[in-house]
């Protein structure tokens, strides 16, 4: 199965064309603020390096938040077009899940971070089965790092631009239980996204009409916790 798989999520957007699970093309690099004006051109670019066309493809899968907001809107739009024209179908891929493909198997839980407002991080819990499907072990959530910090009980491997922003306090938080992915694992890419999505397609499980970025709100106990330890730290 050849797909295009889109990943805008964060600052560090990607492209990757997959032959099932080879990557064929991939190209990453900083698009903070313009997402808009580089996506297709790097789209195309690979495109005309493999010698495939948008003809040539099977399916299409795209990174869904949470994450930036512009730079989502940007990947759905940009995947929703190619799938309207060409009749393709799309998998949407959580962007958590698919920073877990960076680590397949794995023994340990894992928890990938990405960064959100200043001062906080997207964040989940994962696991990886016996049979090799990635499992939830809590919902997405969004806050400090000190907040991510209360969940994380037992040794976790942590990964994502939001571990790497934070991960000196993060490791003095976490302590033993902090095990970082290694240095080449930890970012969401393409690729990842494109072997998430590949599996979503093979299984049947497309997007629907109604297809919306995934944004993650705060929960009201994880907001009063964090207004309790900033009140603690002024103490």
């Amino acid at each position: 199965m050849k797909i295009l798989a889109v990943e805008t999520a964060t600052s560090l957007q990607s492209v990757a064309l997959l032959d099932d699970r080879t990557v064929v093309e991939f190209v990453s690099e900083d698009a903070a603020g313009s997402h808009a004006r580089r996506l297709v051109p790097i789209i195309d670019r690979l495109l005309r390096a493999s010698g495939w066309t948008l003809a040539s493809l099977d399916g299409l899968a795209v990174s869904i938040g949470p994450g930036s907001f512009t730079g989502l809107r940007v990947g759905l739009a940009t995947m929703l077009g190619f799938r309207s024209t060409m009749g393709l179908p799309l998998a949407t891929v959580p962007t958590l899940e698919g920073l877990c493909w960076n680590v397949r198997p794995a023994d340990l839980p894992l928890c990938p971070v990405i960064r959100s407002r200043p001062g906080e991080v997207y964040w989940g819990l994962y696991r990886w089965t016996s049979a090799g499907h990635l499992e939830r072990l809590c919902p997405e959530r969004v806050g400090s790092v000190e907040n991510l910090a209360q969940h994380v009980e037992r040794p976790t491997i942590l990964l994502g631009d939001g571990w790497e922003a934070n991960r000196d306090h993060g490791k003095r938080l976490m302590g033993k239980h902090a095990i970082e992915a290694p240095v080449d694992k930890r970012q969401v890419s393409a690729c990842s996204i494109g072997l998430a999505g590949l599996e979503l397609l093979r299984e049947g499980h497309v997007a629907g009409n109604m297809v919306t970025p995934r944004y993650v709100l705060r929960a009201e106990a994880e907001i009063v916790f964090d207004r309790h330890a900033a009140a603690q730290r002024k103490v």
